[in-house]
C-alpha cells in the first residue's frame, strides 16, 4: 500500500488504516463463531439460556472491538485533516492514545461507547438473527 504521504504521519495513517482493516477480520471472526456456536450447541441440544449468555457475550465483545476500532478511526480522521492542511511543521505524529487520553470518558461514558457500538446495524443484526433463532430453536424450562 502506498504511503499517502512520506512523512511520519503518513506512515501513522497506513499503520492506523492496516489495523483498522483488521479489526474489520477480527469481527467477521467473531460474527461466524457466533453461527458456529449455534450450530454446535443445536446439534448438541444444549440449555438456550446458555446459548443466549454466550451469543450475548459474543455481542458484547464485539462491541468492544468496535469501540476500539472507532478511536482508530477518529485518528485517521484527524491524520487526513492535518495532511489535507500540510501545516509546516507538521504536528506531531502518533498521538493515539495521547489524544484519547485527553478526551477520555469516565466508564459511564464507556459502558454508553459500548452500548453505541453493540446497537449499530453492522454489528447488532447477525446477534438478534442468532438471538431470535435461539429462542424459537432452544426449548426453555
Amino acid at each position: 500500500m502506498p504511503l499517502p504521504d512520506s512523512s511520519a504521519l503518513g506512515h501513522e495513517w497506513t499503520t492506523l488504516q492496516d489495523n483498522h482493516e483488521h479489526y474489520e477480520r477480527s469481527s467477521l471472526l467473531i460474527k461466524l463463531s457466533g453461527i458456529a456456536l449455534f450450530i454446535a450447541c443445536a446439534a448438541l441440544a444444549l440449555d438456550g439460556l446458555l446459548v443466549l449468555l454466550l451469543l450475548a457475550l459474543l455481542w458484547l465483545q464485539e462491541a468492544i472491538l468496535r469501540t476500539s476500532q472507532s478511536r482508530l478511526g477518529e485518528r485517521i480522521l484527524r491524520i487526513e485533516q492535518l495532511l489535507r492542511e500540510a501545516v509546516q511543521p507538521a504536528p506531531p505524529a502518533c498521538q493515539l492514545h495521547s489524544e484519547w487520553l485527553a478526551a477520555r470518558p469516565g466508564l459511564a461514558g464507556l459502558l454508553r461507547e459500548y452500548g453505541r457500538n453493540m446497537l449499530r446495524p453492522t454489528v447488532a443484526m447477525p446477534y438478534v438473527v442468532l438471538l431470535g433463532a435461539t429462542m424459537l430453536w432452544f426449548p426453555f424450562a
